[in-house]
């Protein structure tokens, strides 16, 4: 309702695709001035858009499918906005991410959202490899003609993680279709590409550690005062899913000697 008053109440709303905010106003008995907001003319509208938010104008956001600003082009529009001064709210809408996260049955106390991977399979196993140590669920969005082969990467470059591909979510053909990535990868490759918008999801690797602070500082006092803190720092971070720095900082803190002692 909050997100109804508002569309109601403002100035003009900006839409990937006017037609398809059309739909969704009409829908409502919505009467609002809208307006084309995207990647092709963002560059060009902004400044006219900013001017007029300077001067009072109360002027709306949304995109064609889940939480703008989320692999979306309006956050160019909204980082200006704030470099400005320009009072910028957020109203939750349906988030694919989330609402994938809750329903996958992976855990989800930690995870990463990496938005698209790369096209080409090349860059897609370099992009995945940067996140292998990542620990918690990891968060993809994937377009359908690209999925079995991105599924296969995955399951090539991140092991046998139990994954979840969720379709469609909160519309009306939702599907969650559970299994490891090679056994995902091999149904759509065998099926052919789905409809609709796609996100992937991929569980932590066998063996990964919660990284709470007493099991990070008992590995560091384990290994003793011999190894390089850097060589000790890069084997924590990639099994704890940390970053090297701060398991580096870390040890160090735990090396240095007790000024106590010292003076005693």
């Amino acid at each position: 309702m909050r997100a109804l008053d508002t569309l109601a109440s403002v100035d003009a709303v900006c839409a990937e695709d006017t037609r398809v905010a059309a739909k969704l106003l009409n829908a409502f008995g919505v009467s609002a001035k809208l307006r084309p907001y995207h990647d092709h003319n963002g560059a060009q509208a902004r400044p006219a858009l900013l001017k007029e938010l300077q001067a009072g104008a109360r002027i709306a956001l949304i995109s064609d499918a889940g939480t703008p600003l989320v692999s979306d082009p309006g956050f160019k529009l909204v980082r200006e906005a704030a470099a400005l001064g320009i009072k910028v709210i957020a109203i939750p809408g349906a988030s694919a991410p989330m609402a994938a996260l809750a329903s996958s049955g992976l855990p989800t106390d930690r995870f990463t959202f990496a938005g698209f991977p790369p096209p080409r399979s090349g860059a897609r196993k370099t992009f995945l490899n940067s996140l292998k140590g990542t620990g918690g669920t990891l968060v993809f969005f994937e377009g359908p003609s690209r999925l079995a082969a991105s599924l296969a990467d995955m399951a090539e470059v991140l092991g046998a993680r139990e994954a979840v591909v969720a379709r469609e979510l909160t519309k009306l053909f939702e599907e969650l279709r559970r299994g490891t990535l090679a056994e995902l990868a091999a149904h759509y490759a065998k099926a052919g590409p789905p409809r609709g918008e796609i996100v992937v999801l991929a569980g932590p690797g066998e063996g990964a550690q919660v990284a709470d602070a007493d099991t990070v500082d008992a590995a560091i006092l384990a290994a003793g005062d011999e190894r390089p803190l850097k060589e000790l720092a890069a084997e924590l971070a990639e099994r704890f899913g940390m970053k090297r720095r701060d398991v580096y900082e870390r040890a160090l803190e735990l090396r240095e000697p007790d000024e106590d002692d010292d003076a005693g």
